[in-house]
């Protein structure tokens, strides 16, 4: 259990956030994290107030402590993932949603980034693996499978391109159209 001052902090610092003085709640976190350094919410808070804040570096570092404190928390893991992305650290990234699917192999989010990082370090047969995991698990996003189509015209697969496209076309209409002038590919029609 909790020692007193701890919760008294904590819930000082979710009245900061309902408040929406989010700089506050941040300092009464970092005023907790020197009693309690390895506090896993703790960690997670300022991860996620400092990415807020636009301080990267910061919360990868929190980031690195909190995956240390739970390294088998695939949901610290993706987010470190998506931060590590979003900086442009490919192979870092790579290895945190890998580490996540690992740990949750359901986590559509992390087989996403997954792929956009393979796409990125144009590893394009990873890409499509970890893309069609993704598209398993949420058959009905139109994210996943608009990437996928990407992906099989960048390796010179039109015809799976032109796939996708016409499954799109069922329930992302839009999407699909999207990638058809983008593509230039466009689904023959059947004859009546």
């Amino acid at each position: 259990m909790k020692p007193f001052e701890y919760l008294q902090l904590k819930w000082r610092a979710i009245a900061w956030l309902v408040i929406g003085r989010h700089a506050t709640a941040l300092e009464t976190f970092d005023q907790m994290a020197q009693r309690w350094p390895d506090d896993p919410y703790l960690l997670a808070s300022r991860v996620h107030l400092l990415g807020e804040a636009g301080r990267t570096a910061d919360a990868l570092e929190a980031s690195s402590r909190l995956v240390a404190v739970q390294p088998d928390n695939a949901g610290h893991w993706f987010n470190r993932g998506y931060m590590l992305e979003a900086a442009e650290r490919w192979d870092e990234a790579l290895a945190a949603f890998r580490r996540a699917t690992e740990l949750s192999p359901k986590l559509d989010r992390a087989w996403y980034g997954m792929g956009l990082v393979l796409i990125r370090l144009q590893r394009y047969d990873e890409a499509v693996d970890a893309l069609k995991r993704n598209t398993e698990l949420q058959p009905m996003s139109p994210y996943g499978w608009y990437q996928l189509a990407r992906v099989h015209v960048d390796r010179q697969a039109p015809e799976e391109a032109i796939k996708i496209i016409k499954h799109l076309q069922g329930f992302e209409p839009k999407v699909a159209a999207q990638l058809a002038r983008e593509t230039g590919l466009v689904p023959v029609q059947p004859t009546l």
